[in-house]
């Protein structure tokens, strides 16, 4: 056998890494060992055999984990008790997705994933934690480019000219950040370990100087101004979290294109991530514009391609193609992956009286609900009567979100691409390439048939991500599908016409 088909192990310095991951998972039953033991009287013993133990899984690991590359498949085989054998062979790989955590860095490694487009569970993904920088580098490399990697170390690849930057973040796209909205759930976590800290602990952080002499304040300011006050902090601290979450997730982020058919993107400040997609995999692009991103007139660019994460959000998964930036700028990376930039600029069709007159019913309907109910609480249970008074701004607010709703709603078929925009609170134009559909489906709900609309999906082969043309009228549904994949629909379209 030849180097690269024999069995081969992970990174030795793995067995620094493994033990400490190892037990930062275990640190809850670490805890409760310590306090079963300080109630045994031997608590020093109870946490030094747990420590021990979990060191030695780690370890384990490591023994336990090899690995091959041949010139058909990729095999894995982890475990002890239970022995498992992976194989994905070399053609179904798909992408190639390459991080580092700060502890990785510190000693070299990198973690090596291997997309193939499947929807598996976790424990069945192609992973190996960690390799040598360089040989992640050149696995990566040999893997999608379907070459015997080459022996130079990862920065002279980098520089090679095979790599054409496509896009680049500088520093002042990190206004785009507060808008993002990314920190609420940071804040929203730290606000709940903390009181949850506070309580346990017993703390009463009231007596404290300044915070009592707030609290006296805060108690003689009126609701009005608390909740003002309450809106403000929050704001603030949200728009830090998300700031921070920008700089730390899109820092130092390339997007280049290699001559062989990939594209690479790079970002991450403590953690590193480096992720290669082949472009003969890539089906379209997505150009997404959250509600107060758009204020700014800002956007994102996805990629709509097998084998990529897109479950856990854009700025997690590995669809993300630009981070929040200026919207022309979005359109213009979309040109340059998707190849016309006629479908991303076009204006569409809109989709009529019938569809706009779904999202007043729907918006306007359930915020005038919601107002009826606090009326009637207010009548039968006596509650205050400003809260169904401060309910009634959901009226305008639910008639300008179904505007806007019905404003975004279009759809096009242009230079074989099918493009769909749909969306408020995230609007989303799509370019899918006609060749990337590998079928239909028609969905219409009772309220849908009652006024003749239909929504026409357009399913491919990249995993759960699919194309939606929402409320558009049926014919035209027909006649769209039709056009983009002659023949497939003649049928139907006959039915619909008769």
């Amino acid at each position: 056998m030849t180097e690269r088909t024999e069995w081969r192990r992970l990174s030795g310095r793995m067995l620094v890494i493994h033990p400490i991951q190892e037990l930062l998972r275990a640190w809850p039953v670490l805890i409760g060992l310590v306090f079963a033991g300080t109630a045994g009287g031997q608590s020093s013993w109870w946490s030094l055999g747990g420590a021990i133990a979990v060191i030695a899984a780690g370890m384990l690991r490591w023994f336990t984990t090899t690995y091959r590359v041949s010139a058909e498949q990729v095999q894995v085989r982890r475990g002890l008790l239970r022995r498992r054998l992976l194989t994905v062979p070399r053609d179904r790989i798909r992408t190639v997705d390459v991080t580092a955590n700060l502890l990785h860095r510190s000693l070299g490694l990198a973690k090596v994933e291997v997309g193939t487009g499947r929807t598996d569970r976790k424990d069945d993904a192609v992973k190996l934690d960690a390799l040598h920088v360089d040989e992640a580098t050149r696995l990566r490399a040999e893997l999608l480019h379907r070459t015997p990697a080459r022996r130079e170390t990862a920065r002279e690849e980098t520089a090679t000219p095979s790599e054409v930057l496509l896009a680049a973040v500088p520093a002042a796209w990190v206004r785009y950040g507060p808008f993002t909205l990314t920190g609420l759930v940071t804040v929203g976590v730290i606000a709940g370990v903390a009181g949850r800290a506070v309580n346990e602990a017993h703390l009463d952080p009231g007596r404290l100087g300044p915070v009592s002499t707030l609290l006296e304040r805060w108690e003689h300011a009126g609701l009005p101004a608390e909740i003002a006050a309450l809106v403000a902090v929050l704001v603030v601290a949200v728009a830090i979290a998300s700031t921070l979450g920008y700089v730390l997730a899109f820092y130092g982020f390339r997007l280049t294109r290699n001559t062989l058919g990939t594209l690479h993107v790079t970002r991450g400040l403590i953690t590193t991530r480096s992720i290669t997609i082949e472009e003969r995999r890539l089906h379209g692009v997505e150009i997404s514009e959250p509600l107060l991103l758009r204020a700014v007139r800002g956007a994102r660019c996805l990629a709509i391609t097998t084998g990529l994460r897109v479950g856990r959000g854009a700025e997690r998964g590995g669809s993300l193609l630009l981070p929040p930036a200026p919207r022309a700028e979005a359109v213009r990376v979309g040109a340059l992956v998707l190849g016309p930039t006629t479908p991303l600029t076009a204006p569409l069709t809109g989709h009529g009286r019938r569809a706009a007159r779904r999202r007043y019913t729907r918006a306007v309907g359930l915020a005038a609900l919601v107002v009826a109910a606090l009326l009637v609480l207010s009548w039968t249970a006596g509650s205050p009567a400003w809260i169904w008074r401060l309910s009634l701004v959901l009226l305008p607010v639910a008639a300008f979100l179904a505007w806007d709703r019905a404003r975004s709603l279009g759809h096009a078929l242009i230079e074989a691409t099918l493009v769909s925009r749909r969306g408020t609170l995230v609007r989303r134009r799509s370019a899918l390439a006609c060749e990337g559909v590998i079928g239909w489906n028609l969905r219409r709900s009772f309220f849908q048939r009652r006024a003749g609309l239909a929504t026409l999906v357009a399913t491919t082969a990249a995993g759960r991500q699919r194309i939606d043309v929402q409320d558009v009228p049926l014919g035209e549904a027909l006649r769209l599908a039709d056009e983009a994949l002659p023949g497939l629909l003649t049928p139907f379209l006959d039915s619909a016409d008769s």
